[in-house]
């Protein structure tokens, strides 16, 4: 049976997991949440607690194996614990690790691709950085098929910007010139089973939309969409944010899916944040966008 071992079983592997499991897949996830644990179990996903002392036995019974767990200032929880044990893994089919488009770090609102530098401008970009090395040699080492996944940001059901337009939290932070890239999180997952079906060793890919757009536009359309005036802009400069949050504007850049479509065949469900947003206020059952 194919069976999917996914470290860090979180929003975009349970996304994929739910796909897997519709054709027949096993699936293992871990968690460090026992209440977790019994959720996953009701969705038919094998929990397991993590950390663990072995992964020996959770790796033999898997063919495809996706690494979603963040390295930290020490480098990749996973690997100083289980390499030895990854290294032996020499039946698996697939290997994913999902790393972030924040590798590249700031461009001025310019392009990057897969062969662009990496100069990751954030101490967690430095982070994933160091992270894609230190699986890429460890796979090559043991002749391991890795695929790495850089995700641009990540947006769907449970995480749309409509509950803070609501509330009245949402802002609109103005800093000329700047561009984030997104993703639907069924995209991801669509990304994800295109690469199991076509493994290509070595490989890495952008997964992202085909708009990289302001911010402040993404808010300003999703209150056009529930029938509510757009919030006051506020300039960069002077808007009260916490450090993580101001980080986030560290970096401005388009980056290009062009690999994701030409390699995988990946037909982008939401190719704009506009059909997503539309289709997040429709699932939600609360559809305002014909409102007068």
């Amino acid at each position: 049976m194919t069976a999917l071992l996914s470290l860090g079983h979180g929003y975009s592997a349970a996304t994929l997991s739910r796909r897997l499991l519709s054709r027949g897949w096993r699936v293992t996830g871990t968690t460090r949440s026992p209440q977790k644990a019994t959720t996953l179990a009701a969705g038919g996903v094998t929990p397991l607690l993590w950390p663990v002392d072995s992964l020996g036995e959770a790796l033999a019974g898997a063919t495809h194996l996706l690494i979603s767990i963040a390295p930290d200032a020490a480098g990749d929880p996973v690997l100083a614990t289980h390499a030895g044990e990854l290294r032996a893994a020499r039946h698996l089919q697939w290997v994913g690790y999902l790393s972030t488009t924040g590798v590249y770090g700031d461009r001025a609102g310019g392009w990057v691709d897969e062969t662009s530098e990496l100069a990751p401008a954030t101490r967690r970009g430095e982070q994933r950085v160091r992270a894609e090395a230190a699986w890429q040699a460890l796979c090559d080492e043991a002749g391991l098929p890795l695929h790495i996944f850089r995700l641009a940001g990540i947006y769907g059901p449970g995480r749309g910007p409509f509950e803070k337009v609501r509330n009245g939290t949402a802002r609109r932070i103005i800093r000329p010139g700047q561009v984030f890239s997104r993703i639907h999180v069924e995209d991801i997952a669509t990304t994800l089973e295109a690469s199991m079906d076509r493994p290509d060793p070595g490989a890495i890919y952008n997964v992202c939309d085909d708009d990289p757009a302001p911010p402040q536009e993404v808010i300003a359309h999703a209150a056009q969409l529930l029938g509510l005036p757009p919030p006051p802009e506020e300039p960069f400069e002077t808007a009260e944010m916490t450090p993580m949050a101001r980080s986030f504007y560290a970096e401005s850049k388009r980056v290009s899916n062009r690999r994701m479509k030409e390699d995988l065949g990946v037909h982008l469900r939401y190719p704009t944040y506009r059909e997503g947003l539309q289709a997040l206020l429709s699932e939600s059952g609360d559809d305002s966008s014909d409102r007068s």
